[in-house]
């Protein structure tokens, strides 16, 4: 994710064209810029003027369509936030119970028992790497991670990778218990933590593989281009050439909405505005460490 001050205005706007969405549509706005000029140079020269005054009739027409786009593209903005925002919210949540995970686990393992320590200061961030890996592979049943854990027996990269790391610090701490190192209540004690990890993947998993229904973008995309290709047959008669720089400005607007709605409504890859996970587990790393030193 990329930060920034969004006090700096100078800097956000002589970035304009570093702008992702500008690179991406630069084909299709040269395109609908050509198209307009062939428009602008037929009406003007072939039309008949009488005819001209029909045409502009389009102007209400494009003046309606264009009140329901808008309201769409909030819409479509607004959902593909919520799912960014949501996602936030659950890695947030991963980090303050990874915490208190730790701060437990250290109130209850001896200060002497250097090696279950490192255990579990090991396998609590690795739920996140492999949280993270899970949700960033092509499908979400196999995992990016090439080599085998030695810290997790019988380590299967097929299967689901965050639900054995999660099976493997439970195994640990009912072996404790049997050990008679941890209580039953203690227990207890320790059971929401870890239960919240496998509901945060589950949430996490819920984002990545509902998106956003197929005909609903379709429909957007295909509103969009119907609008912009209609603008110069209805205002190249009252603005001649400038027409142009008109829809290629109208184009580049509301596509940059769909692109940049389409990039955040998946949160978990690797764009440049999507989820610092990387960051996230650093800390989480940093601060488990920190715990259970």
């Amino acid at each position: 994710m990329r930060s920034y001050n969004p006090k700096e205005w100078k800097r956000i706007v002589l970035d304009f064209h570093k702008s992702d969405t500008l690179r991406k549509l630069i084909p299709v706005l040269i395109a609908i810029g050509v198209y307009a000029f062939a428009i602008a140079f037929i009406e003007k020269h072939y039309v008949d003027p009488k005819r001209m005054l029909q045409v502009q009739s389009l102007t209400v027409i494009h003046t309606l369509l264009g009140f329901v786009i808008s309201l769409l593209l909030v819409f479509r903005t607004n959902t593909a936030y919520d799912r960014w925002w949501e996602g936030r919210k659950l890695w947030g949540s991963l980090v303050n119970n990874s915490r208190n995970l730790a701060i437990k686990l250290n109130s209850l393992i001896a200060p002497d028992d250097k090696s279950t320590k490192a255990f579990f200061a090991e396998l609590i961030p690795r739920f996140a790497l492999e949280l993270k890996n899970h949700l960033q592979s092509a499908d979400t049943r196999y995992s990016l991670d090439q080599f085998e854990h030695p810290e997790i027996p019988n380590f299967d990269r097929f299967r689901h990778i965050p639900e054995q790391v999660t099976g493997t610090i439970l195994e640990r701490l009912m072996q404790m218990q049997r050990d008679k190192q941890i209580s039953a209540e203690q227990m207890l004690f320790i059971n929401p933590e870890l239960s919240s990890f496998m509901d945060i993947c589950g949430a996490c998993e819920r984002i990545k593989n509902t998106p956003i229904p197929f005909s609903y973008s379709s429909f957007i995309k295909k509103f969009i281009l119907f609008y912009v290709i209609t603008l110069p047959i209805g205002y190249s008669i009252a603005l001649g050439y400038l027409i142009i720089p008109v829809v290629i400005f109208v184009l580049y607007a509301m596509a940059s909405l769909e692109l940049i709605a389409e990039e955040i409504e998946e949160p978990f890859g690797t764009d440049e505005n999507d989820l610092p996970m990387d960051r996230i587990i650093e800390t989480i790393t940093k601060n488990v460490a920190a715990i259970l030193k």
